[in-house]
């Protein structure tokens, strides 16, 4: 028998009722408990979206005609450290610097965090280093063209070739930002290897929507200095390819056909890319980088309809950036080595 004087066991009973705490990460105990690796992406997240409004408004600059704003010099504004400006250009220039100056803060904080919360050899870390190589390149890129006068209604082949570089790079250092903000929620990422034909792909749609927006800044800068007179799709080709049109006007046909063919080739690179890796992740950024070529595409359509008014130039660049932003993070979903609880942008 049983003794009665032992005692029972109990649902209450604390050996049963007992749980075990998963025991917090060493980072988190120092960060107060909180994880510093998704601070870290919100923060990285911040850098994209404001480098990106820098962008937007450096296209209203030259819209604006308010390059010139802070005359021939650089980083003062009129030979001045601290500037009253007296004119709506200067205002305009002066804000432009000052907010690509708390860009170029911003990365090198993106820097120091990256080195803090990630170990030696994590992506973000490389990506973080080229993300303050290119907004160096960026601000150098901007003192030569103030420097050479290249803004305004400047024509020159300087320009013609400044401004689809100093483009290039800002895809380049978006590109980056892109990347680390992506990784920044994979605490130990280690991008995996890819199949020769989806790299190969993957490479040849990045050249194509850099091609494009090379041209797209000739294109803009056509619009700028050479606005449409003529009305009509005809009268327009007419006008620009007549025997006394300027070499940007000449350029302004060549942007949309470009466009289109790149278009079609990037969007089968994003239809077909999920039949190398099936992820969920894959397929959204397939699936983002889609729509945004099709609103890329009809807004294209009407700048060109609407003589590119500077509102719709302005959008154009927007949804351009977005292209560019989703092919990005379609390549890093593809080289994505661990799945983060939460991924992405």
């Amino acid at each position: 028998m049983a003794n009665r004087g032992a005692p029972m066991d109990s649902p209450a009973s604390p050996a049963l009722t007992q749980q075990v705490v998963p025991e917090v990460p060493a980072y988190a105990k120092a960060d107060g408990g909180r994880d510093p690796h998704k601070r870290f992406a919100w923060f990285a997240r911040a850098v994209v979206v404001y480098t990106l409004a820098v962008i937007l408004f450096g296209a209203a600059v030259r819209i604006t005609d308010s390059g010139a704003g802070c005359g021939q010099h650089w980083p003062t504004c009129n030979g001045e450290v601290l500037h009253l400006p007296k004119s709506v250009a200067t205002v305009i220039e002066l804000t432009h610097r000052l907010t690509s100056g708390l860009s170029l803060v911003a990365v090198i904080a993106l820097l120091i965090g990256a080195f803090r919360v990630y170990p030696r050899g994590h992506v973000v870390r490389a990506s973080a280093v080229f993300s303050s190589v290119m907004i160096v390149v960026e601000a150098l890129i901007g003192m030569v063209i103030v420097l050479m006068r290249w803004v305004v209604h400047d024509a020159s082949f300087g320009r013609i070739f400044a401004l689809p570089l100093h483009l290039v790079s800002t895809a380049l250092l978006t590109a980056a930002l892109t990347w680390c903000a992506y990784f920044a929620t994979v605490p130990r990422a280690t991008p995996i290897a890819l199949p020769r034909a989806a790299r190969t792909l993957l490479i040849l749609a990045g050249i194509g929507v850099l091609l494009v927006s090379a041209t797209g800044a000739v294109t803009a800068l056509g619009d700028t200095v050479f606005p449409v007179q003529a009305s009509g799709f005809a009268a327009r080709l007419q006008e620009d390819q007549g025997l006394n049109a300027h070499i940007l006007q000449r350029m302004r046909s060549i942007h949309p056909f470009v466009a289109v063919l790149v278009a079609a080739f990037v969007a089968y690179v994003a239809m077909l890319l999920p039949s190398y890796r099936a992820t969920r992740d894959v397929r959204r950024a397939s699936a983002a980088l889609a729509v945004s070529i099709a609103l890329q595409l009809c807004a294209g359509v009407f700048n060109i309809w609407l003589s590119a008014p500077g509102p719709m130039q302005v959008l154009h660049l927007l949804l351009a950036n977005l292209v560019w932003i989703a092919l990005i993070v379609l390549a890093a979903a593809m080289r994505q080595g661990d799945e983060p609880a939460t991924s992405g942008l």
